[in-house]
């Protein structure tokens, strides 16, 4: 299940004599309290502020297309009001590879929910993340009418398991497989996998092959046949100073016994997960990252082409990643080719924040891409 996240306009204050004499501050959280709606204004605005380049490309005469139109009707109708309107006002600048769009423009205005074949979306999180950290690509592809599910897998986000004592990535991935296994007879969904959640995704692939329509894995551990994540991993970590300085050891049992999880430093985590990534996004992640259960990340997985390897593969890419850096990602895909793999130039290893909206795209885009 998804989690919800709103954001609630905090109602106005009388000013006194002493907010009165530090109009600065008063100026600094006003900017705060609108940052917070900054996610559903921007949409709003999109509108807006395309309706302002084409007015500087072609002349004050060129119209609204259809959406736009029934959204500012009074700009429409009323000839004083079509003049160009002023641009967001927001201090943080928004990247030329995650452009500000309208939902109208993120899917083929031909084509119908109904005629893909499945409009489900299921969304795994990665190593220490939960499902939490889809809000963003949550709340784009329900806008534009897919279904969505975000899980917690076993001791992730808000299921309240003990990390320390997961002993596999069956127990691990339970609450995608048991989600599946409810599924009813025929119905399929598109997997999404990020990070370690790609060898979750896998494992699930290889035990319901018929429900599962599309793989996509998103900065992920895409594994072969025989291989753990570990694996993936040891070869990251060799070359990445960053990943390894970052990483605390947990042990439950003992300092004599295996370890039972892996941690992260707080004060490295940005820089490894979120160097790309919206102040407030960080902020989330930092209170809601959980440690990482050990025992899954040793597992080798077996995956047979006739399951596994039936089901259609995606790979996202992410350029600016840290935790699993471009060549890495690269690696795994050339010993594991997928049908198709897509670039998300300026991504950090967390595009669901740093890249919503062109994450929210390529997996719309992945959803019509037909057998044929």
């Amino acid at each position: 299940m998804g989690l919800c996240f709103s954001v609630k306009k905090r109602p106005l204050k009388r000013l006194t004599n002493q907010s009165l004499a530090s109009p600065s501050n008063r100026w600094c959280r006003f900017r705060s309290s609108r940052k917070e709606d900054c996610f559903a204004e921007d949409r709003a605005l999109a509108a807006a502020i395309l309706f302002q380049q084409r007015l500087q490309q072609n002349g004050s005469s060129v119209p609204f297309d259809r959406s736009t139109s029934l959204r500012y009707s009074n700009c429409k109708s009323n000839k004083k009001n079509q003049q160009a309107l002023a641009r967001s006002s927001s201090s943080r600048s928004r990247s030329i590879t995650d452009p500000l769009l309208h939902p109208h423009q993120l899917v083929n205005k031909v084509l119908t929910i109904d005629d893909l074949e499945t409009n489900h979306f299921v969304l795994v999180h990665g190593g220490g993340f939960g499902a939490w950290c889809w809000y963003k690509t949550i709340a784009l592809l329900e806008e534009v009418g897919f279904k969505v599910t975000a899980v917690d897998l076993t001791g992730s986000g808000v299921h309240s398991f003990d990390t320390n004592s997961i002993t596999s990535l069956s127990q691990y991935a339970k609450p995608l497989t048991g989600f599946l296994e409810k599924l009813a007879d025929g119905e399929k969904v598109i997997l999404v996998g990020h990070d370690f959640g790609g060898a979750c995704i896998s494992f699930a692939m290889e035990l319901y092959p018929f429900k599962v329509s599309k793989a996509v894995f998103v900065a992920a551990t895409m594994l072969t046949s025989g291989q753990s994540a570990l694996d993936i991993f040891s070869e990251k970590t060799k070359s990445n100073d960053l990943m390894r300085e970052s990483q605390i050891f947990i042990y439950a049992n003992g300092n004599d016994k295996p370890p039972t999880a892996i941690d992260l430093d707080k004060s490295l985590v940005k820089e490894l997960l979120f160097n790309h990534s919206p102040a407030k996004d960080v902020a989330l992640a930092s209170v809601s990252l959980r440690p990482i259960p050990f025992s899954p990340v040793l597992e080798k997985l077996s995956l047979s082409d006739i399951k596994y390897g039936s089901i259609r593969r995606f790979y996202i890419e992410t350029t600016e990643d840290n935790a699993i850096p471009i060549a890495l990602q690269q690696n795994m895909i050339s010993q594991n080719p997928p049908e198709r793999v897509f670039h998300l130039k300026g991504a950090d290893h967390s595009p669901f924040f740093s890249k919503p909206q062109a994450l929210h795209r390529i997996l719309v885009e992945i959803s019509t891409i037909s057998s044929t």
